[in-house]
């Protein structure tokens, strides 16, 4: 026997082993070596035991295996009852390697191999097998058998694998199971309902999470008693229990809210792992829960859970997680006697009330803490003496903080702090700018009221550094060359921007927008991290031109510079930011003629060139498909000229497809991509992009010509605004296919003939602007032309017909009724706008962005910027399982 686990060979390469012959156990798991398994192996023919499973995280360090190697193992090695090959590499193996593996095999751990095609299924009948895990081979196929299944399997681990289960006939044939986990799975039949056998009498742990099963919990077919882990999370499920009694199979009722039923069933009250988390669980919790003797894991978080929190009677618990329900009340006294408890998330509820830190005294375990998004008062004035030795992430985001945490000097392993949206004035002290020097990585202050300069970050090893909306002056300071994320925007900030931010070299994502930063962008800006997705400087008074450097393979999706002094020409090395989605240079001073070239951006969706020196006819495509993606584009107050561009009009292809309502924005989860548009006359900001929005704004230039009929097959348009051109001809009778569109602006140019009657059917128009042309004719009556004012109208002495006081002869038609809308309304959307300067003007920003415009209400589940990017680094942080690792 020769067992070298767990030991670190620094990557190199594993012995031949050739001449030991009549070796029995060979075990290298864990051991850091690194290169193909040699063949010689196979030759050990009295081998019992093979681990060889490599669960290094080194990237250079990847052990493979070959097709013929791994045949030899199965043909030769006849007496094997133990093979691990636990992140071998297998991408060159065909499944069918493990049709002629020894009979006396017990365990076969093959999990996250890079397994792909057919496995095949006399696996599952070997006759001694008790332990199979092929966890996250995402590539392999195959069926569990059907029919004829007896196996004492005690182990069977198939998460995140495309094999077809059938879970009714494998929970029925698999008496031995004690071990289930089928995470993320491909069922055969319906998953509206959990189907499961009554024979798990074995089962101690089982995991069904990410499968979409819908219904009912099965709560009468888990009454298992020696079942300790069920992991249920990430489905649909409606169903909830309330358990009455303390036997271990206690009664209980299950009520199902889609069918307003009751139906019975049992609980284990030996729980010691539950999670149902990410469900549509409603209701109050069930009160059995507080009470499960062992329960140590509790995830109930992104459910409909109502009603208080209960006490709970077991101290065993260590990790509660009750996040993003609808929970109110108080905080229960008894989660201050869980002296156990590591992890505490509590946020995103309507929990009430003032919280003393001081109450946390006795959790000296606890290392995560969340309170944030509540309506929570959390006071640390007696606190300032006691520390939380293990701390690690303290989130209190929106806890009407009035002062900084003095604990937090002593917090040496803090990772991540957020007290943003809070009521902290002031400077921000220098030991707050030291906490956790060595370990913290998420740093957010955002939304306070903090005063003064930070001469430097002090951090060796931080990721995300938020300061934004605070009143911060001075100059801007640059943290450490490891941040990925650095937002610190809508300050007060001054100066230029050093040069040494092209130190960042990880960095992602950078927001400096709404500062009063100035001088010269430099030029190492566009190709400093081949890592920058977001470079947002918008709102600012940078002057000089844009730099020219943006080098091939850069993957910067979103740059934002719109309102600052910027000149000059624009760079053609853009046109190598193949990511790109959106590009806003408006607002500035660039002296060029279109740039056509940007039309072989395959992603690009945003383009605003709004209020430039840009010049000239917009010319006619290049490319087979130019901008095939782009929804929003904004040339207004420019000089261009010449006819409008018919050739680009005509293969605008994402406008001509009318996407569906469901919410979804422009972005990232760590960044949400805001534009400014114009909207009946007034400018918003768009703080959120929804993907449904489209409009074109070509107002405020010098284009003649007509307008052409191709606009009509843009159908997903919502906004078109041509006004303040020299536009002739007629209004284009095709328009009426544009049944999409809320807004029309085509005034102040020279148009003439009448109003095309069809677009009376326009009934989702709700601002139409014709003034100051040459139009004749009737008004067209019916649906929202019955709600347009003069207005709409001016300007037009040849219009007759409501709401003009002029009447057109013969018109026998009767008037409308009255019709009371608000102007502010846009087919039933509540618009909140709050005013900010722009410019040398004033302009209307949206508070909650472009929602959804016909249905009129913001979903509830959009999360706020920032609250993933710091799970992230949490999640990092834990240890990578709870309890014994499954695979």
């Amino acid at each position: 026997m020769l067992d070298l686990s767990f030991n670190d060979f620094m990557g190199s390469s594993i012995f031949k082993f050739g001449g030991f012959v009549s070796m029995t156990h060979l075990h290298l798991t864990d051991s850091h070596f690194t290169g193909k398994i040699p063949s010689e192996i196979s030759q050990l023919s009295k081998l019992v035991s093979l681990e060889l499973s490599s669960y290094s995280s080194r990237p250079y360090e990847k052990t493979t295996i070959d097709m013929l190697t791994m045949k030899g193992i199965a043909q030769n090695l006849t007496s094997l009852r133990v093979l691990s090959l636990q992140f071998v590499d297998m991408s060159s193996v065909v499944p069918d390697s493990f049709l002629n593996l020894s009979s006396s095999l017990t365990s076969l751990w093959l999990s996250f191999c890079n397994l792909r095609g057919k496995f095949p299924e006399t696996v599952f009948h070997l006759p001694n097998l008790e332990e199979l895990k092929l966890f996250g081979n995402t590539n392999l196929t195959g069926y569990t058998p059907k029919s004829n299944w007896s196996s004492p399997l005690n182990y069977l681990g198939l998460s995140e694998t495309k094999i077809s289960i059938d879970l009714h006939f494998l929970t029925s044939s698999l008496k031995s199971l004690r071990y289930l986990y089928l995470q993320k799975c491909n069922f055969a039949g319906s998953r509206l309902h959990l189907e499961l056998s009554d024979n798990l009498t074995q089962l101690m742990s089982l995991d069904l999470s990410g499968n979409s099963f819908g219904g009912q919990i099965p709560w009468s077919l888990l009454n298992l008693e020696h079942l300790h882990y069920l992991d249920l999370s990430s489905n649909i499920f409606v169903g909830l229990p309330e358990i009455h009694g303390n036997s271990t199979k206690a009664s209980s009722t299950l009520h199902d809210s889609s069918k307003k039923q009751l139906v019975g069933g049992s609980i284990p009250m030996g729980l010691t792992f539950l999670s149902l988390y990410n469900n549509l669980l409603s209701g109050t919790i069930p009160s059995l829960v507080y009470s499960l003797p062992s329960l140590e894991y509790l995830h109930l978080g992104n459910n409909e859970f109502t009603g208080n929190i209960k006490d709970f009677q077991s101290l065993s618990l260590s990790y509660l997680y009750l996040n993003n329900n609808k929970l109110h009340g108080m905080i229960p006294s008894s989660i201050y006697g869980l002296v156990k408890l590591s992890d505490l998330y509590i946020a995103s509820n309507n929990l009430s009330g003032v919280v003393k830190f001081e109450k946390f005294q006795n959790l000296q375990s606890l290392i995560h803490l969340d309170l944030s998004y509540n309506r929570l008062t959390v006071s640390f004035q007696n606190f300032s003496n006691y520390t939380l030795p293990k701390l690690s992430s303290l989130h209190m985001s929106g806890c009407k903080i009035t002062q900084f945490p003095h604990f937090l000097r002593t917090s040496t392993q803090l990772r991540s702090l957020d007290l943003s949206n809070n009521q902290i004035q002031g400077n921000v002290p220098t030991w707050v700018l030291d906490v956790g020097r060595n370990s913290l990585s998420y740093f957010n202050l955002s939304h306070n009221f903090l005063t003064g300069t930070i001469e430097q970050f002090l951090w060796k090893n931080i990721e995300v550094v938020d300061l934004s909306s605070n009143l911060l002056e001075g100059k801007l300071p640059i943290p450490s060359p490891s941040t990925n994320f650095f937002f610190m925007w809508n300050n007060q900030l001054t100066g230029a921007l050093p040069s040494s931010i092209c130190n960042l070299t990880s960095v992602e994502v950078i927001d400096l927008s709404n500062n009063g930063l100035s001088d010269r962008i430099p030029q190492c800006i566009g190709n400093f991290s081949q890592d920058l997705s977001v470079l947002d400087l918008h709102m600012n008074q940078f002057r000089g031109k844009i730099p020219s450097i943006f080098p091939k393979g850069n993957i910067l999706r979103n740059l934002n510079i719109h309102g600052n002094q910027l000149e000059g020409t624009l760079p053609q090395s853009l046109v190598n930011c193949r990511k790109m989605e959106v590009l806003d240079l408006g607002d500035n001073k660039i002296n060029d003629t279109f740039p056509n070239w940007l039309e072989s951006l395959p992603e690009l969706q945003v383009l605003i060139l709004r209020s430039n020196r840009l010049y000239g006819p917009i010319g006619s495509p290049e490319t087979s498909f130019p901008f095939r993606k782009l929804r929003i584009i904004d040339l207004s107050f420019n000089q261009f000229g010449g006819p409008l561009p018919t050739k680009y009009f005509q293969k605008l292809v994402a406008m001509k497809s009318v996407q569906d309502d469901e919410l979804k924005y422009m972005g990232e989860l760590y960044y949400t991509d805001k534009v400014t548009v114009v909207m009946k006359g007034l400018y918003f900001e768009l703080i959120k992009i929804q993907t449904m929005f489209t409009t074109i704004d070509f107002s405020n230039n010098v284009f003649t010509g007509k307008i052409p009929a191709v606009i009509g097959e843009l159908k997903s348009l919502k906004g078109l605004n041509f006004s303040s051109n020299k536009l002739k001809g007629p209004i284009p009778s095709a328009f009426c296919n544009l049944t999409n569109m809320e807004w029309l602006d085509i005034s102040s140019n020279m148009l003439s003939g009448e109003i095309p009657w069809q677009l009376a059917d326009l009934t989702s128009l709700a601002k139409l602007n014709l003034s100051g042309n040459q139009l004749v004719g009737p008004i067209p009556s019916g649906n929202q032309f019955d709600t347009f004012e003069n207005d709409s109208y001016s300007g037009n002495s040849g219009l007759c017909g409501y709401p003009l006081s002029k009447t057109c002869i013969n018109d026998e038609a009767p008037q409308p009724p009255l019709f009371d809308q608000q102007d502010g309304d846009l087919n039933g959307f509540d618009w909140k706008i709050v005013w900010m300067g722009y410019g040398c003007g004033m302009v209307i920003g949206l508070s909650v962005g472009y929602i959804v415009l016909s249905v009129g209400k913001v979903d509830r589940r959009v999360r706020v910027m920032g609250r993933e990017i710091r799970s992230r680094i949490v999640r990092r942080a834990k240890k990578a399982s709870v309890g014994t690792r499954k695979w």
